[in-house]
């Protein structure tokens, strides 16, 4: 094998097929023929992408490899790493997307006279977008790091004329993010699009910095700026961050490399606006050697609180009534250690307003980040007399980063805080939001919790809502027990063939016979002018609406579902399949579900669902391997049925979701009832 020659692991594999990895370990033991391994580790081998592809369409497995996975799998196998060949893909398309013709009379020379020819041509695009050599994060290469890239190269280029510049790199920037996780710690877009409103930055022709850049999620999200800053400490991030925001933007693009406390790459920039996720917790962050800093303004940081450094570096950033957000951990609002800074940024008026978000936010996962609005203060302007404390923690169903309500955060958060810019002060939302005196705040404590500050709102709200709550109980209960299935009689519906005399089929071999098509969810991207709803994991489990949303510039075209489909989640070892509906239908399709499209003419849907649901069938097509069952949707098996008998059963089925949906919410309305009494008797908004 040649030493460029890209390797693919047995997960692309899979994913050039169409097929789990499970089908790829039985390839491996039952094809004599199938390639060896040349590289990887015992337990994750690395087979020659050229081989594989040759072996899986002798197997009649391939017929064409689509172009993005062609790349891909030549990206992620580079020999010179996937990091690096991203960075030389980057700069490639920014020549293709600046200078297209030049790209073509180029890409005519054969490889050898590529090599040669393209680091002049790349430097005339590189330098204009982000400075001379000597001052930028993306340096250019030389003819002999080129040409073994070649061929990867010209395929890059290739998805770009399909794709687009910049959807071709987000993609492939993407996907390498989604294989190495640990590695990175990404500012989810919604966030990201919520901490740029704070901030003012949706103006045209604002100047913005991120002095912890990362992967440029915070500035990729500033819609019409004049220049963007950015600095990580990593090369290789600062680098990727560059390419990302020239290839998404026609501003100016400064990025550097370097450690931004202990050396700021911009000494003396101000700009209009700092976004900023610094990392956490850091004990090494410079404490001993910078105690004479002129950025601590408002008092030096113990070493235990290195946020309160970077919030001080922001403002030292910003021109006066500048304003910067940064993304907190919750205890840089109540350490002891820290109260001394956040008593002097209150009497100052730097720090206007902090928000609680709900867990699942923003990485670290965990638990509930909050925002700090900051913003400049004007020599001779006098400071604010109140800071806005915002708590969205219970306005999000929670409990993880799929399963955010993105939409009531951002609104509960917005209409807070624009009137609150205005005025000065905002009208108290009970529970949610409050305009807190800041005299209110200079205790010994100097706590800015929001949930220590905010009463909460009237128990279930109020005693005539806990009323209305009841009526629905009521109601709801009535009508399980009129959809209470009957338990007697025959084991299927009545005048079907029973399913324990007739012949099984999978739902493998039904697609390969055309009478459902196989589809699985995943990141998605549009260019919808509004949100994108994606059917995530947990909406389906818990059958509700779709909750989430798809960000614009993600991996790749989204699945979106029809009334009619089948939705399966693959992870977790449940018996759940939910039929979607015309309300539903339109929506994306989220990570680990699977989309079952029934041919009407040949499956009912709720027939399909309904079997697809049997425990004996998920357990014998689930896999056991690792620390999560993962089912295998191929494998699940329905009777042979005509398509009178499937609909029959349909009706069934049909009959029993209803019965299980009036369940769920008999639940919900139980519990806000019970909570709301327990409240209101403790709190007196109720009477004995």
């Amino acid at each position: 094998m040649p030493e460029n020659a890209a390797e693919v692991t047995a997960a692309g594999i899979a994913r050039l097929a169409g097929v789990g990895r499970a089908a790829v370990s039985n390839w491996r033991r039952r094809h004599a023929d199938f390639p060896l391994p040349v590289g990887g580790t015992e337990t994750s081998p690395a087979f020659a992408l050229g081989e594989v592809e040759q072996w899986l369409r002798e197997q009649g497995k391939l017929a064409e490899v689509p172009l993005r996975e062609r790349v891909w799998q030549e990206l992620s196998g580079d020999p010179a790493g996937a990091v690096t060949a991203l960075v030389r893909a980057g700069c490639v398309l920014l020549l293709v997307r600046e200078r297209p013709m030049e790209w073509l009379e180029l890409a005519a020379a054969s490889d050898a006279r590529l090599a040669e020819l393209l680091p002049a041509a790349l430097e005339e695009v590189l330098t204009p977008r982000f400075g001379p050599p000597t001052d930028r994060a993306v340096h250019t290469p030389a003819p002999r790091e080129l040409l073994p890239a070649v061929p990867l190269l010209r395929g890059v280029a290739e998805l770009a004329a399909e794709r687009g510049a910049r959807q071709t790199y987000e993609f492939l920037l993407g996907r390498h993010l989604d294989a190495n996780p640990r590695q990175y710690t990404p500012t989810p877009p919604e966030a990201a699009a919520l901490m740029t409103a704070l901030a003012g930055a949706t103006t045209k022709g604002v100047t913005v910095l991120d002095p912890a850049a990362g992967t440029g999620t915070l500035l990729r999200a500033v819609p019409h700026p004049a220049a963007l800053y950015a600095q990580e400490a990593a090369p290789e991030p600062a680098a990727l961050t560059a390419l990302r925001l020239a290839l998404h933007t026609d501003a100016d693009v400064r990025a550097r490399a370097g450690d931004t406390l202990r050396a700021d790459a911009f000494p003396r920039l101000t700009v209009d606006t700092v976004l900023c996720h610094p990392p956490f917790n850091e004990r090494n962050w410079g404490h001993d050697e910078l105690a004479y800093d002129p950025r601590w303004e408002y008092g030096f940081p113990a070493r235990t609180e290195s946020e309160l450094a970077w919030v001080q570096h922001a403002l030292a950033r910003l021109r006066p009534g500048g304003a910067a957000v940064l993304l907190m951990p919750p205890a840089a609002a109540s350490r002891r250690s820290g109260r001394r800074i956040r008593a002097d940024l209150l009497r100052r008026g730097a720090l206007r307003a902090v928000v609680a978000l709900p867990a699942g936010a923003a990485p670290p996962y965990g638990i509930p980040l909050h925002l700090w609005v900051l913003r400049k203060p004007v020599a001779g302007g006098r400071p604010a007399p109140e800071l806005l404390l915002v708590d969205t923690a219970e306005l999000s169903a929670g409990g993880g980063r799929d399963n955010v309500d993105w939409g009531t955060v951002h609104a509960a958060v917005l209409d807070a805080w624009q009137p609150f810019d205005r005025q000065g002060t905002v009208e108290e939302q009970p529970g949610v939001s409050r305009a807190v005196p800041v005299l209110e705040l200079l205790d010994d404590d100097v706590d800015l919790a929001p949930a220590r500050h905010l009463p909460p709102p009237a128990a279930g709200g109020g005693a005539a809502e806990l009323a209305r709550v009841r009526e629905r109980l009521a109601d709801t209960l009535r009508l399980t027990v009129e959809l209470t299935p009957q338990t007697t009689g025959p084991a299927g519906p009545a005048g079907a063939a029973q399913p324990a005399h007739r012949l099984a089929t999978t739902v493998g071999e039904l697609a390969r016979a055309g009478a459902l098509v196989l589809h699985t969810g995943g990141t998605g991207t549009t260019a919808a002018a509004t949100p994108v709803p994606v059917l995530t994991e947990q909406d389906v489990l818990a059958g509700r609406a779709p909750s989430g949303t798809l960000p614009e510039g993600a991996a790749e075209e989204p699945v979106r579902t029809e009334e009619g489909d089948v939705v399966v989640p693959v992870l977790g070892g449940g018996a759940v399949a939910r039929v979607v509906d015309a309300a539903t239908a339109g929506a994306a399709l989220g990570r680990n579900l699977q989309l079952l499209r029934p041919d009407p003419a040949t499956l009912d849907p709720w027939f399909l669902a309904g079997f697809l649901r049997g425990t004996a069938n998920n357990r014998q097509a689930s896999s056991y391997a690792s620390s999560a069952t993962r089912l295998d949707v191929r494998r699940l098996q329905l009777p042979r049925l005509p398509l009178a008998d499937q609909q029959r059963y349909g009706e069934r089925f049909r009959a029993l979701a209803a019965f299980e949906d009036a369940l769920r919410l008999t639940g919900r309305l139980g519990e806000q009832l019970t909570q709301g009494l327990y409240d209101g008797l403790t709190d007196g908004t109720v009477t004995m």
